[in-house]
């Protein structure tokens, strides 16, 4: 039986196959008053947030070999209201751009902290007095870019994209794996 206070609380949905990660940021956004429900995969968090209908949700982008992208398309189908926050260690122009036109509503390269997520979920509107970067980006992550943006074109198939790029599928996997160098 739920008591009051639990029923006032905003219901919250992490998503990510990083069960200590998990673990922590559960307990980092209990304290911040969210009522967090966690699933460590796509299909369970598919389940929960059918089953639940949470109001916010914190969805990493790559969930083992899932994609994050399916899941903040079904929660909006479900509720086009969402607050939904893309969380990544795999951060890229191109899946920020999709996650975005999906509909969640901020996109976070990891390590992010619980008061940046929070901040994030409540932050509707853009912020026009963010800084323009004076240098260019570098080939190597220009190259990851490029690479993430023809993965997003054939829907996530490693093997089709490989196709496109004229690279062998192994190789692809090999550098999609690497995180994405910083600028």
């Amino acid at each position: 039986m739920m008591t009051a206070l639990e029923l006032d609380k905003p219901r919250l949905l992490l998503v990510d196959d990083d069960e200590t990660f998990c673990k922590v940021l559960k307990s980092a956004l209990e304290k911040r008053n969210y009522d967090v429900l966690v699933a460590n995969d796509v299909t369970n968090g598919m389940v929960l947030a059918e089953q639940y209908l949470p109001e916010y949700a914190v969805i990493d982008l790559r969930i083992g070999y899932e994609s994050g992208l399916e899941l903040v398309k079904k929660l909006i189908s479900l509720d086009d209201n969402t607050q939904i926050v893309m969380l990544t260690g795999f951060a890229s122009i191109a899946t920020a751009v999709e996650a975005i036109k999906l509909g969640a509503i901020h996109y976070l390269t990891k390590p992010a902290n619980a008061d940046e997520i929070v901040n994030a979920l409540n932050r509707n509107e853009g912020d026009s007095s963010v800084l323009i970067s004076e240098n260019p980006l570098s080939v190597k992550r220009l190259e990851w870019e490029h690479l993430q943006k023809v993965l997003m074109q054939y829907d996530g198939n490693i093997s089709a994209a490989a196709r496109a790029l004229n690279m062998h599928r192994r190789t692809l996997q090999r550098k999609l794996d690497k995180k994405p160098v910083r600028d």
